[in-house]
């Protein structure tokens, strides 16, 4: 059986901080339970003897660790395992930290998890952004129990999501929203088009050593991808038109610089340093996008309609998440959206399939068909 007790200091005036004492295979272990309250006490007290009796390895400092503590665990985690991009999660975690700082992890519960929603939902963050963070914290308080830092798992609910994005690019759109952007930026598209490739970490991160002209094909390496898979495409016609133009104006811009560039997508003018890898171009997007007459079009919907096309002109699924680099399959579905020109295209084939068997039976009882 174990003891509670109050501490006394040097002068023998009492502490008001309760301590238990209890046995772990006869020894005596003797720990604050961090409460001045007896009936806490007398429940951490209980605790403690209940994993010893069942065996379950105790805890002594489980009770005091701290989020900062957990958090550096975390990131230690990320950093050997690479399962998680650094960046992103630091993103994530910065809101946490400011959130979750000084807390003891052994009391942070579904409550804190509300609290900390309706706080970001205040800041404008969206019910999908305050999920993402609040998985990082899930995750955290994992790696924390399974280093014996955390007595049990707290359940944290997930926030009700907006259903995924519709969006994607008729041909005409796309072509429209095409004419407006420059050259090399028209060759990025196309190929984020084709093959429904994430424009900023897998089309602009392209070197031109991933490209083999002769053989046309474009690769992406393994471990560059978000899923860390490699990729090979063969390039279509017209995109293995536009990259080798492409290669040309990078070759004209080595012979004005007297560099070797080894981008795929360089700064080729502009205020930018040339033959600099090219990061983004979120400005020429709007303004090619607003020019178009489609301003709602966003560059991820790009990915959305790779897949539609891939599976309308009949490349099977398995091929098709080959070249799109979805692994699962819920995922590609939740990409591959049906238009109003897809169900026109079904009406129009349930048409002449009726006319077809119609014409088929008067010709059989030999009718005039209807005209």
């Amino acid at each position: 059986m174990g003891s509670l007790y109050k501490q006394k200091s040097r002068d023998g005036t009492p502490g008001h901080v309760w301590w238990v004492k209890y046995y772990v295979n006869g020894r005596p272990v003797r720990e604050s339970t961090g409460t001045e309250k007896r009936t806490e006490a007398e429940r951490f007290m209980k605790e403690r003897e209940g994993r010893v009796a069942a065996g379950l390895p105790v805890l002594p400092r489980a009770d005091r660790v701290r989020y900062e503590e957990a958090a550096a665990d975390l990131r230690r985690h990320y950093v050997t395992t690479g399962t998680r991009n650094l960046e992103e999660a630091e993103h994530r975690l910065a809101h946490l930290d400011r959130f979750f700082a000084g807390r003891r992890i052994a009391g942070i519960g579904q409550a804190d998890a509300t609290a900390y929603a309706e706080t970001r939902h205040r800041q404008g963050a969206s019910n999908s952004t305050i999920n993402r963070e609040l998985a990082v914290l899930n995750r955290m308080l994992r790696v924390a129990y399974e280093n014996n830092k955390l007595f049990r798992l707290p359940v944290l609910r997930k926030l009700k999501e907006r259903g995924p994005r519709q969006g994607f690019f008729e041909d005409e759109q796309f072509h429209a929203v095409r004419k407006h952007l420059g050259p090399d930026l028209q060759v990025a598209v196309t190929i984020a088009h084709t093959y429904g490739w994430r424009m900023q970490s897998e089309v602009l991160m392209l070197e031109r050593r991933q490209l083999d002209l002769r053989a046309g094909t474009l690769r992406l390496e393994v471990g560059t991808t978000k899923n860390d898979d490699g990729r090979v495409v063969k390039l279509t016609a017209e995109l293995r038109a536009q990259v080798g133009a492409q290669i040309e104006r990078i070759k004209g811009v080595e012979r004005k610089t007297g560099r070797i560039i080894p981008y795929l997508f360089p700064y080729l003018s502009g205020r930018r340093r040339l033959g600099e890898r090219r990061r983004d171009f979120r400005k020429a997007w709007a303004t090619a996008r607003r020019n178009a007459g489609a301003p709602g079009m966003l560059r991820h919907d790009f990915r959305r309609t790779a897949v539609r096309n891939l599976v309308n002109a009949g490349v099977p699924e398995r091929v098709a998440m080959t070249i799109t680099g979805h692994k699962t399959r819920a995922v590609f579905d939740r990409y591959h959206i049906v238009s109003p020109g897809d169900l026109e295209e079904a009406t129009r084939k349930l048409e002449a399939r009726a006319t077809g068997i119609t014409s088929g039976i008067t010709a059989v009882q030999g009718l005039t068909p209807v005209p």
